[in-house]
């Protein structure tokens, strides 16, 4: 059918698998030629968004799927629930900057990270989510393959990069340059979420170089949501309820 032909060149396959039966639907309600353009328009688009998220989700290499309505506010009665929340809508995105979050181990801080990022790719961002020891060793790996400038890419270009559990490792001296570059060309530009267990005056313990280090956080810090927060964790709550049980 022509028909088909010209859909198929302009791209536009769902209303190719759509147009059918919304032609019948356009007859029975006795819908005008432009309230059924519509329709088949809104077919498209809700297509086209639809797979747009997947394929972002995909890339995004989230670990997993959480929302806030998982998260145990009420365990963690000193966090700023509002603040959480306002970060959730992303408009530190659209404003260039970034989150830092440091708490204890097990305090589900990768949930609320994993949470926002979720909610950036709803509204269209792209997101990368890495370990900070992932991606010290991806890009010690693209060194041998000569693939670094491409894996640098990888991490400068989404719009939100996620570097979790950063100062598990301390970085080598090569990796620190190579770590400031990343935070250096997403600077004003694109966003970051970085989650850790160490404060900031600890990181000399990760980034050997104090040059460096200021550097860094001189970028880091001028647009930036700092969220510092010592609390029990919830693996310890668990541990402990199930100790008191047995």
């Amino acid at each position: 059918m022509e028909l088909n032909t010209r859909l198929k060149e302009l791209k536009l396959a769902w209303i190719r698998k759509t147009y059918e039966i919304r032609n019948k639907e356009a007859i029975e309600r006795r819908l005008s030629y432009i309230e059924f353009l519509e329709l088949l328009l809104e077919d498209e688009l809700r297509n086209r968004e639809d797979n747009s998220f997947k394929r972002r989700r995909t890339k995004s290499n989230l670990p997993y799927d959480k929302t806030l309505d998982d998260y145990d506010f009420n365990f963690q009665p000193t966090l700023n629930k509002k603040l959480i929340f306002d970060l959730a809508t992303c408009n530190f995105i659209e404003k260039k900057e970034n989150i830092i979050l440091i708490w204890q181990p097990w305090t589900w801080k990768t949930h609320i990270a994993v949470s926002i990022a979720n909610n950036a790719l709803l509204r269209g961002y792209s997101v990368v989510f890495t370990s900070a020891s992932e991606m010290i060793d991806n890009l010690h790996k693209s060194f041998a393959d000569n693939t670094q400038d491409n894996k640098l890419k990888y991490y400068i270009k989404s719009d939100l990069l996620i570097l979790d559990e950063f100062g598990f490792k301390p970085l080598s001296q090569n990796m620190i340059h190579y770590f400031f570059e990343i935070i250096s060309r997403r600077y004003e530009k694109k966003s970051m979420i970085i989650t850790s267990n160490k404060v900031l005056e600890e990181w000399d313990s990760i980034l050997f170089d104090r040059t460096l280090i200021t550097a860094i956080l001189d970028r880091l810090m001028h647009h930036c949501n700092l969220l510092h927060i010592k609390w029990e964790s919830y693996r310890i709550k668990d541990y402990l309820e199930n100790k008191w049980k047995s």
